[in-house]
């Protein structure tokens, strides 16, 4: 299992449709993927759940990752999350 600690840089109020498009580039993907804050933990791949952890800005999360894309998947939302890290 791969994992990745992201610091959302989405601004408050651009966080749902964000939400929305991260869960599409989720379900890309065959890897099972969760994304975790606190004690926290749901299917990146489900709207209520991740819409249930209230993102906010600045707000650290992590996202962790298990099958053959695992790492592709971390690189895409970390990428959504945090539009800086676009290499």
């Amino acid at each position: 299992m791969l994992r990745k600690t992201v610091v959302v840089h989405i601004p408050n109020e651009r966080l749902n449709n964000t939400a929305t498009f991260f869960i599409k580039k989720a379900n890309e993907f065959t890897s099972h993927i969760t994304v975790s804050r606190e004690s926290d933990s749901v299917n990146a791949k489900s709207l209520l759940g991740l819409l249930s952890m209230r993102l906010e800005y600045g707000m650290p999360i992590d996202i962790a990752a298990e099958g053959v894309d695992a790492a592709e998947a971390l690189t895409a939302l970390e990428q959504i999350l945090d539009p800086a890290e676009q290499n």
